[in-house]
């Protein structure tokens, strides 16, 4: 029996976490079921809580968020060992078997709301899964009860064409749910509003769209036009930072930040800013600089990224104390963000509009989801300034480079992004290793390769190697 639950944790037949889970919980008081809403809170919570350790590890310091102060940590000098694998598959294939379990709990009480809310969770997750390692197990993961043992690894473009097929059920059930079905207090995100949920999935939709779009593939560049301009009316999107996803954490349980309970040395002393970090926010004069960052002699300093060994700088601007409790570190896709997206279907042709407009649309947008309003001359006197004149790639760069600010605490998604554009444009360390190329997936767990061994060469093959280096399908 331990072998068979060692083997569920590890190859993506996670069963949830409680002991005789038949097709769902039976308790000891008579209920049939685990409630769909009983399970929504507590999964997204911890998706996000792992996503955040992770951001701070991992994206923050590849994407030139911060640097560390420590010799013995090189991701920043992109290295990353193959243990830094097992830490987001596990977590993230455990939560997908409660996500799931919302759809089922959802369809026996005919809840449409929760099994809309379960497909766009879903997506969302699995959207991760295979961004972060390509090829995974998706069509036989999570089915443990059935004795999956050993899931196949699915191509990442067949993956891509279910999630499609996923949010497209999931704008239909939301369109058509009631809007009581939802317990506000049971909703972390949206409180109930069935609305925001259904903005949710069809901006998420865009995210997805775009980000295969270079592909040519599963008819991505049509889909995005016909949400934004053909049958809009069909796919609401956000319309204000309202409607971002964000799980505004609270100050004390059951909604607490990853990091409230971090110390000192975890979270600001062990890294510092990184140069090219600062240095744009110092260039802009922007305001956020004073919630994210410290000072050092009265200025925001950074340190450069990539460093050789046994040069470490001396610690400059680093993380707020206060950012440890911040709510809106709880994102999970913004207003902003789609703003940005929208401004490069634009600029590419995608759609019809103003990239100019969506651009600084989406500007002003991130700085007031901080509480700030633009500076003047933050969009006429700065590099921040769009210039109709710029060819499609300067557009997209400046597009990028506002986005990563606006990802800031955002699980893996700036480094997603960079690796899908090459923007932001990051300066290149002496002491890079991996060749001085940014990495382009993470490893499967060693583990998956023990256990799932056939499975796993399987996928190798497929996807030509299990390296940094690898390149994902709609990166290729």
């Amino acid at each position: 029996m331990k072998k068979i639950i060692a083997a569920l944790a590890i190859t993506a037949s996670l069963v949830s976490c409680t002991k005789d889970f038949k097709e769902l919980n039976t308790s000891k008081d008579g209920a049939r079921y685990t409630t769909p809403e009983t399970l929504l809170g507590p999964a997204v919570h911890d998706v996000i809580k792992k996503n955040l350790n992770r951001c701070l590890r991992l994206t923050h310091e590849l994407m030139q968020v911060h640097v560390t102060l420590s010799d013995g940590d090189e991701i920043h000098r992109y290295v990353i060992r193959p243990q830094e694998s097992d830490y987001m598959w596990n977590n993230w294939y455990l939560q997908l078997t409660n996500i799931k379990d919302i759809y089922k709990g959802g369809d026996a009480i005919n809840n449409k709301a929760f099994m809309g809310i379960s497909l766009v969770l879903d997506t969302w997750v699995s959207s991760l899964l295979t961004d972060v390692y390509g090829d995974v197990p998706y069509f036989d993961a999570n089915k443990g009860r059935e004795y999956v043992l050993q899931p196949k690894f699915d191509k990442q473009k067949d993956i891509y064409q279910d999630l499609f097929k996923k949010l497209e059920e999931a704008n239909e059930l939301l369109r058509t749910a009631s809007t009581t079905d939802v317990e506000a207090k049971m909703d972390p995100i949206f409180a109930g509003d069935i609305t925001k949920w259904r903005k949710f999935c069809n901006s998420l939709y865009l995210r997805l769209l775009l980000r295969v779009s270079g592909t040519g593939e599963l008819g991505a560049r049509e889909k995005i036009l016909d949400i934004v301009e053909t049958r809009k009316s069909n796919y609401p999107i956000f319309t204000s930072n309202n409607d971002s996803a964000i799980l505004k954490f609270q100050g004390t349980d059951p909604y607490l930040s990853e990091f409230a309970e971090y110390r000192d040395i975890d979270f600001q002393v062990s890294s510092s800013y990184s140069e090219f970090f600062i240095n744009n926010l110092n260039d802009w004069g922007d305001p956020r600089r004073d919630k994210w960052a410290s000072k050092k002699d009265n200025a925001f300093i950074g340190i450069p990224s990539g460093y050789p060994v046994g040069q470490v700088p001396a610690p400059q601007s680093q993380y707020l104390a206060a950012l440890r409790s911040e709510p809106l570190l709880g994102n999970i896709i913004n207003y902003p963000e789609l703003q940005f997206i929208l401004a490069e279907c634009a600029v590419k042709g995608y759609i019809p509009g103003d990239a100019k407009t969506y651009y600084e649309t989406g500007v002003a947008a991130a700085l007031g989801m901080w509480g700030f309003t633009v500076p003047t001359g933050y969009l006429t006197d700065t590099s921040a300034q769009w210039y109709e004149n710029d060819n499609a790639s300067q557009k997209l760069h400046q597009i990028m480079l506002q986005k990563y600010y606006t990802l800031f605490f955002t699980d893996f998604q700036s480094w997603i992004e960079h690796r899908r554009t090459g923007f932001p444009t990051l300066p290149k360390g002496v002491g890079l290793q991996n060749d001085g190329i940014m990495p382009t997936r993470l490893k499967y767990p060693v583990n998956v390769q023990r256990v799932n061994q056939q499975n796993y060469l399987a996928a190798v093959a497929n996807m030509g190697g299990d390296d940094l280096k690898t390149k994902v399908w709609w990166n290729k």
